[in-house]
């Protein structure tokens, strides 16, 4: 693993110029695009040693004024095999021997731009107490993960009903810790291609590790990660669990690095896969008092006045939905048809309505129900 003082920090753009005013390239990202001749060998090199491709790219594109969107062109290993950049820091900046290169196969989803910065905070997420408190364990990890070596706490699940708040705490704990987030959905993991997905793993762990400490949350994890006896149906992902249960396994070493996978339907999980977490964590459902909080903290945002309601009553009636159930389809509906009516004001009987068009199905009486 690199030294601190080598990894990747995107944001810290240094600022010698070189003889032509360009500043140096601190990150390159490069996608394999093939040989421009048809006919020619289709499939891409395997860059089986990441920092030797890196020294060797940067001997041959040494000097180079890199622009998103641009080709480079291999000279000696694969000649003329092209690499597009994807993204480059700073904007048309100069190639030279400190530049950091990535190379992946996506342009989007997984890609190194899916790195990210959260402003969504632990208060942003209402209710929830016990599995804040749990999290507690994975922010002190990530503040100090040298502190707890084999100790670590790599694995963790976050499951429950849809829309509990499962990804908004994952995003609160990285800006709580400021930390970098790489959120994924399991379904840009399989690939169009067998050994796309396993590949894509792959390159993410490699890229969470140039950003440690580093959060790689994956959502909608049982999209992957079914029960293996329905996995036959899903093309390549037996390939792309087992190397994800690689990754887990901690075969290779990726210091600083944590796993957080969500799902709705944590009893669907295949046992090989659910083992490898060392914490389940759950989410709940709002009880009455959680959902008198979703509701006046995101009326107080609303583009237009609010008549004074009766919160605690419309919350016994809403009981059984979601925090992302009340807020899209009561508050939002409520908001719209005030907007449609021409009106200035959002009105009770607003919200009342909105809740009435919901049907029973809407509702969840026993929460189990949804991840089982």
């Amino acid at each position: 693993m690199r030294p601190v003082s080598q990894r990747v920090n995107a944001k810290k753009i240094r600022e010698n110029k070189n003889e032509f005013g360009k500043s140096t390239s601190e990150l390159l990202i490069l996608k394999p695009e093939g040989y421009p001749l048809s006919g020619m060998m289709e499939e891409y090199p395997v860059i089986e040693n990441r920092d030797v491709f890196e020294f060797y790219a940067r001997e041959q594109w040494d000097g180079y004024v890199a622009r998103k969107g641009d080709y480079l062109f291999d000279k000696r290993m694969f000649p003329d095999f092209a690499y597009r950049i994807i993204d480059v820091e700073p904007a048309e900046s100069i190639i030279g021997k400190s530049t950091s290169i990535i190379v992946t196969e996506e342009e989007s989803g997984i890609s190194a731009s899916s790195e990210i910065k959260c402003d969504v905070r632990f208060e942003d997420v209402i209710g929830q107490k016990l599995a804040k408190q749990k999290c507690k364990l994975i922010e002190r990890f990530l503040e100090e993960p040298e502190r707890f070596g084999k100790w670590a706490p790599r694995n963790i699940l976050f499951f429950g009903p849809s829309g509990t708040g499962k990804t908004m705490l994952a995003k609160a704990l990285a800006n709580k810790t400021d930390v970098q987030i790489i959120p994924v959905k399991s379904t840009q993991l399989i690939g169009e291609y067998v050994g796309d997905g396993a590949r894509q793993i792959h390159q993410l762990y490699d890229r969470a590790e140039e950003m440690t400490p580093c959060i790689i949350f994956i959502d909608e994890l049982d999209a992957i990660a079914l029960d293996r006896r329905f996995q036959e149906l899903r093309g390549d992902v037996s390939e792309i669990v087992n190397a994800l249960l690689t990754e887990m396994d901690g075969i290779f070493e990726r210091e600083g690095v944590c796993t957080i996978c969500s799902t709705n339907r944590v009893n669907s999980l295949d046992s090989a896969v659910r083992s490898r977490f060392e914490e389940e964590i759950e989410f709940v459902l709002p009880g009455e008092e959680e959902i008198v909080q979703i509701l006046e903290s995101n009326v107080k945002t609303f583009p237009m006045n609010v008549e004074e309601c009766d919160f605690q009553a419309l919350a016994k009636k809403a009981k059984g939905l979601s925090g992302r159930d009340i807020v899209e389809k009561i508050l939002k509906t409520a908001l719209h048809q005030a907007i449609i009516e021409d009106r200035e004001i959002v009105t009770c009987k607003d919200f009342e309505k909105a809740l009435a068009k919901l049907s029973r199905q809407d509702f969840t009486p026993d929460p189990t129900h949804l991840y089982i």
